[in-house]
Formats: C-alpha cells, sequence, structure tokens
C-alpha cells in the first residue's frame, strides 16, 4: 500500500540521517487511499484516488508548517510503499471530511521503503508562509482566509527520485 506522510524539511533531512523515519507516540499519521477517501471522491480511477491522498498529506504537511515558524515555509510529503498490515485506520474517523484518508503507521519506517518525496517549489514560499499565517482564521469560517490557503493548494508539489533528498535537504 502506498501512504504519503506529511513533514517539514527539518523532519525529512532527520529522518534521512537516521535511515528511518521514527513513530510519534500514536504511530505516524500518513494519507492513503482508505474507503472513506474513495467514497468522497467518487472516482475509480487510482491515479486520481493517490493524488487525492497525496493532497490531503499536503494539507496536513501545510498544518506542521504552520505550526512550526522556524522550519521554510514549503510543504514535504514522503511517499511510502508499506505493507497492507502496516496500516490502520479507523472507518467511522475517517468518514470525516477533516481526516479523510488518515491512516496511522505504529512502527518506524525505513527511507529505504521510501517511493518519492513531493515538495513545494521556492517559489511557492510566499502562498505557503501566507496560507500558514491565514490556516487559523480559515479553520474557523473566514472566507478571505479560507481564499489564502487554498493558495498555496494551487501549487502542485513537485516530484523528487529519494536519491535526492541530501540535495534538497542541504
Amino acid at each position: 500500500m502506498r501512504v504519503y506522510v506529511p513533514l517539514t524539511f527539518p523532519a525529512l533531512r532527520e529522518a534521512h540521517g537516521a535511515g528511518e523515519l521514527a513513530p510519534e507516540r500514536g504511530g505516524t499519521v500518513a494519507y492513503a487511499v482508505t474507503p472513506g477517501l474513495r467514497e468522497w471522491y467518487l472516482s475509480d480511477d487510482s491515479e486520481e484516488l493517490e493524488y487525492a491522498a497525496l493532497n490531503r498529506a499536503a494539507q496536513a504537511s501545510l498544518r506542521l508548517v504552520a505550526g512550526r515558524p522556524e522550519v521554510p515555509r514549503r510543504r514535504v510529503v514522503v511517499a511510502f510503499e508499506v505493507p497492507d498490515g502496516a496500516v490502520s485506520f479507523d472507518p467511522d474517523h475517517g468518514l470525516e471530511r477533516e481526516s479523510l484518508g488518515e491512516v496511522r503507521i505504529e512502527g518506524s519506517l525505513a527511507m529505504s521503503r521510501a517511493a518519492a518525496v513531493h515538495m513545494d517549489s521556492a517559489e511557492a514560499e510566499a502562498d505557503v508562509t501566507a496560507a500558514a499565517e491565514a490556516l487559523g482564521a480559515a479553520d474557523m469560517g473566514d472566507e478571505d482566509a479560507r481564499f489564502t490557503v487554498d493558495g498555496a493548494e494551487d501549487h502542485e508539489l513537485l516530484w523528487y527520485a529519494t536519491q535526492e533528498i541530501p540535495h534538497l535537504t542541504c
């Protein structure tokens, strides 16, 4: 199963140096094509569903960036291939809009299982910065703030091979 793990630049650097992404208390939060995401997205196209899961992870990465003002203002998502049995999700919780596609992974994730890295380009930094600052107001229903957050989502994450991680994190 492919899962998408939202990170920040420092977290990617640390995982690469350690050779693994250590689980947080309660497991690592990731995003995948779950029954809830499939039902919400109303598509049988596997590529579209994977893209939706990636975008959910990008939104979670934005939240990580917003909560850590010291990190670079770019969203980072790492795609991992993991055995189906390593992934768990709550089917009831998974139907809630804010948790669509959310899964948990209990153990560490070896970086050797990483399939790709997705991240914003430098050109997205201004919009990601503005989105991170507007996120709280958007969550409270401010339409202007929601428009600002959507501005970051207008930037496509770039794809990088895992061999490029040392060059991305320096």
